[in-house]
Formats: structure tokens, C-alpha cells, sequence
């Protein structure tokens, strides 16, 4: 049996899962306590979908696309803590890790769950500047 939950859209659940690395794994049987468990926790979840990054005027005019990995921190409020950002994977462009790193204090999250508490945790997030035929580093 599916359960949903109401107060986190399922489409940024998935996209949240899949940027984590979590779509690669079978789910549990639900009938397990350990399953029960599993549905209750959850990584911190966007609260927009789009993330309001601004893609810098320089590589935009020039066709450049990649993506910024954040490593950020969110607290039990969905609060991202400032000082605990920084860049995990860069985009090879300066100009992008830069305004992704500006954007920070304009992201909103929900906390993580563990066992359907609200939860302090790490996590990576990407910010994905693509411009249409623009070029991405490897």
C-alpha cells in the first residue's frame, strides 16, 4: 500500500530522492517495521521548485550551462544555517558557483524527517544553470 503525504509534494520528493542518490534502491517491504520506519524519514524537501537562482548575464550571453553542488545544512525548522554552506562539486565556472552560493539565503526548505520528527541534517543539493545549446562541463 502507497501512502502520500499531503504536506510534501510527491513530484519534490522524487526529485529530492533522485538528486540524493536514493532512487537507486529497492524499497522495503511496507509490511516491516523497519519499512514503516523508512517511510517516515526523508531528506530536507524544497519548497519551490524552482529555485530562485539567478543565472549570471556573462555565461548566460555566452552559452555556458553546469551545475552547482551545495553542501548545505538544515535545521529541525527548515532554517539553512549560512555559515555551514559551501560548494561540494563546482560547476568549472566561477561566475555559476558564485550565484549559486548568493542564492543560499533565498532557499526554503521543509526539515528531514526521522521517524516523522523534524530533524537537523546535512544534504547535497544541485543547482542546475542550462542555457538552451549552451555547453556543460563534464
Amino acid at each position: 500500500m502507497t501512502t502520500t503525504r499531503t504536506h510534501r509534494p510527491l513530484a519534490l520528493i522524487a526529485a529530492v530522492a533522485f538528486a540524493a542518490g536514493a532512487c537507486d534502491k529497492e524499497p522495503a517491504p511496507s509490511s516491516t517495521p523497519a519499512a514503516v520506519e523508512t517511510e517516515r524519514d526523508s531528506p530536507p524537501v524544497p519548497l519551490d521548485a524552482n529555485p530562485p537562482v539567478a543565472y549570471p548575464p556573462e555565461p548566460y550571453a555566452q552559452g555556458i550551462s553546469g551545475t552547482v553542488v551545495l553542501r548545505l545544512y538544515v535545521t529541525e525548522t527548515g532554517s539553512v544555517v549560512p555559515d555551514s554552506t559551501a560548494i561540494e562539486e563546482s560547476s568549472g565556472y566561477a561566475e555559476l558557483d558564485s550565484a549559486a552560493l548568493a542564492a543560499v539565503p533565498l532557499l526554503r526548505y521543509a526539515p528531514a524527517l526521522r521517524g516523522g520528527q523534524p530533524v537537523a541534517a546535512p544534504f547535497r543539493q544541485p543547482i542546475h544553470f542550462r542555457h538552451p545549446g549552451g555547453t556543460e562541463t563534464p
